[in-house]
């Protein structure tokens, strides 16, 4: 969809545009079971770092380093089958997008490699809204570091003229934001809590539709 604003959105994926709690855990859980570990964490503990590149999750929940590509590779034959069924689009996100690509170019920032994320935006029918998207395979550096936004910005020939957004629902994207030197915004209706969002920004929303009203509001001033 072509664009000529100077504005650039950018949004994370899970928790912010989609909901993939289910596909995401029960993958966690069948890789612990086909590789007989024991795990000793809870959902709440797998939900917890939703956000951070999966061999650093596995890691986080007590598989020790050697094998975590075992488990990634595990865990990753298994969301193959299961991620586009057992993933929803999250309310109003649609508006959201929709409404964005209206006054604002856009992109896809996240932890997901596009092998999984393409599908899942295409079936969602929100694939053509978007002129970028970095995924984990595109970048050496996952958040929070700057790179996957900075590759955003070069995909999309960002210049110093431009106003850009990071929308997400975790600290990773807004300290990824920060580091990056874009405006980071934190939405409420993924994995982060408040308290913990509020020290990495001040603007934080109930979700991406909410989020993108005030942009909207914000730049008509």
């Amino acid at each position: 969809m072509e664009n000529n604003s100077d504005i650039v959105i950018l949004f994370d994926l899970d928790g912010t545009l989609i909901d993939s709690t289910e596909a995401i855990v029960g993958c966690f859980y069948h890789s612990f079971k086909e590789l007989n570990f024991d795990f000793q964490g809870n959902d709440e503990d797998i939900k917890n770092e939703i956000g951070y590149p999966l061999d650093v999750m596995y890691e986080t929940l007590g598989v020790p380093k050697e094998n975590v590509w075992d488990f990634v590779d595990s865990y990753k034959n298994e969301y193959r089958k299961v991620s586009e069924e057992k993933t929803t689009l999250l309310p109003e996100a649609y508006e959201a997008v929709k409404l964005a690509s209206s006054f604002a170019r856009l992109g896809i920032v996240t932890t997901k490699t596009t092998l999984y994320t393409i599908p899942l935006l295409k079936n969602f029918k929100i694939f053509d809204f978007f002129e970028t998207i970095i995924g984990r395979q595109e970048v050496t550096n996952p958040k929070p570091h700057p790179e996957p936004i900075f590759k955003a910005m070069e995909n999309l020939n960002i210049t110093s003229d431009d106003t850009i957004y990071m929308i997400g629902d975790t600290k990773l994207d807004l300290i990824a934001a920060k580091e990056a030197g874009v405006q980071g915004i934190g939405v409420l209706c993924g994995y982060g809590k408040k308290e913990e969002l509020s020290n990495y920004t001040t603007k934080i929303y109930a979700d991406a539709l909410e989020a993108i009203q005030e942009i909207k509001i914000h730049i008509k001033r």
